[in-house]
């Protein structure tokens, strides 16, 4: 009769356990230079778990600041193109007013209100745009500056230093220092040469 190879042990198909290769476990250590290379490898191992860390750490506050910063930049330019489209109801204003006569003494009473409320008007405009960091440049008076101003003209002058402001035909705006639109000036010619350190000014 044949033996049965399941009677009194483990049923035929239990697996037989063996040791897990995929673990990285050391050997025990058997000798003093044993363990010293064991604390020596353990320790570049943390070593290098550290450095990891920190790199890791460094890389985050990275992202974190660049993304302050582009929230900064969003915050400070975002307004950027409707402020340039706004400029052009600021120009429209301020060429109206300046299409008035001098004198506005004789022109009707009703007129009079109605000029008083447009420059109100513009007023009101130019402090909006200021409390979002619009602001205008001052250009009449100083010397031309490529940066911020664009030379549509030259004026004949020899009253004033050559390369000086005379006459501002559309006014220049900043966005949070930043150049929005130059302003369209004339440039005086004729005169004593502008000091370089005046060329230096805005």
């Amino acid at each position: 009769m044949a033996s049965d190879p399941t009677a009194g042990g483990a049923p035929a198909d239990m697996p037989v356990e063996t040791p897990d290769s995929t673990l990285d476990i050391p050997a025990k250590p058997e000798s003093a230079a044993d363990w010293q290379r064991l604390v020596e490898q353990l320790q570049a191992e943390k070593a290098d778990l550290q450095d990891k860390q920190l790199r890791a750490l460094a890389e985050a506050q990275n992202v974190r600041r660049r993304a302050q910063q582009d929230v900064e930049k969003e915050r400070k330019f975002g307004i950027e193109r409707f402020a340039r489209d706004v400029l052009s109801v600021a120009d429209n204003l301020g060429r109206a007013l300046s299409a008035l006569p001098a004198d506005l003494e004789s022109v009707d009473p009703t007129v009079r209100n109605v000029v008083t409320g447009v420059q109100a008007t513009e007023r009101e405009l130019l402090s909006v745009l200021e409390r979002h960091g619009v602001t205008r440049i001052e250009a009449l008076g100083k010397p031309f500056n490529a940066e911020f101003h664009q030379a549509m003209m030259e004026i004949e002058d020899p009253t004033v230093p050559s390369g000086t402001v005379v006459q501002e035909l559309v006014p220049g705006y900043l966005i949070a220092g930043r150049l929005l639109r130059a302003a369209m000036v004339g440039v005086s010619k004729g005169g004593p040469r502008a000091t370089p350190q005046a060329n230096n000014e805005n």
